[in-house]
């Protein structure tokens, strides 16, 4: 037996031999039954321990991060508002709201909620960070980069901050994006930021770093991967290797490769034909007239008119 079921055990046998009458001792039950994943118990014993006002703060702020793990948003919500209808600076209560009101779809209301987390913590890097998160999401991406700025000696370190502020600053379409997805891939690997540092280098002009990162992305990447998926990052590949050195037969081989894997974008295909010398425009053109008579209609079928 685990020391918090024993524990619970205990409490339960202590009020077993007498009637339970005080409002802490049904609070404690109520947590006890919470603590062991029991929310429909804990929420029976938490409701009781409410009545009682030394209590109901913190059994209403319980109730709601039940209400919460259950899907009931906004029941969630009203239970973290009536404890800041009583305790307007209460930190926890302000952050469980901000999360409610991001599960309900209303990103302006928890901004709100967010803002006033930080106004209370501003040396919480991971209220920052949230905070940040959040203005990122509603695409308020200078707000959010200014938001991460404020705590210097984390983004020396937090490899979460160090990911935002790149993504912000790709957005801002800065060059500065690209030194700080380095920065994070020195501490982490992940062929999707990989990716994401790719075209951050490919959209500055540095086409020689971003094959490389497009290569190694391509290696690691998982088989169900959708965004990008093989076929996508292999086209890239075969665009700037065509566009680089056209003799080279790496390009062609991986624009076959990107083909086969289910690549079919005729339109980027026919850029790039336009884009290379004759010789290698000719085996694009191949392609994509492969291609679109794979798309074409079936003599006979739906549209073919058949008897």
């Amino acid at each position: 037996m685990s020391l918090a079921a024993a524990a619970f055990a205990l409490l339960l046998s202590c009020a077993g031999q007498r009637a339970v009458t005080s409002a802490e001792e049904y609070y404690a039950i109520g947590m006890a039954y919470f603590d062991m994943g029991k929310y429909a118990d804990a929420e029976k014993w938490l409701k009781r321990a409410r009545e009682a006002d030394k209590t109901r703060t913190a059994s209403d702020y319980n109730l709601g991060r039940i209400a919460f793990e259950a899907g009931r948003y906004d029941d969630a919500l009203k239970r973290f508002q009536e404890v800041l209808a009583k305790d307007p600076d209460n930190v926890m209560a302000l952050k469980a709201a901000a999360y409610t009101q991001v599960k309900r779809k209303d990103l302006g209301a928890a901004q709100s909620l967010y803002g006033r987390v930080l106004e209370l913590t501003p040396e919480s890097a991971d209220d920052g960070y949230n905070y940040a998160l959040l203005l990122y999401i509603m695409e308020q991406y200078e707000r959010s980069e200014e938001v991460l700025s404020r705590y210097r000696f984390a983004l020396l370190e937090n490899s979460d901050l160090i990911l935002l502020m790149a993504r912000n600053q790709r957005a801002r379409r800065k060059p500065e994006a690209a030194d700080r997805y380095a920065q994070w891939l020195e501490m982490k690997s992940d062929p999707l930021v990989r990716y994401e540092y790719a075209l951050t280098l490919e959209e500055h002009g540095f086409f020689a770093r971003a094959l490389e990162e497009y290569r190694s992305s391509l290696k690691d990447l998982p088989k169900d991967s959708k965004n990008p998926n093989k076929a996508d990052l292999r086209y890239r590949i075969a665009r700037l290797s065509l566009e680089a050195d056209p003799q080279n037969g790496e390009g062609m081989a991986e624009l076959n490769a990107a083909v086969a894997e289910g690549f079919e974008d005729i339109p980027a295909l026919e850029a790039l034909a336009a884009a290379v010398p004759e010789g290698r425009k000719e085996e694009i053109m191949l392609i994509i007239e492969g291609l679109a008579a794979k798309k074409a209609p079936e003599p006979g079928g739906a549209d073919g008119g058949g008897s």
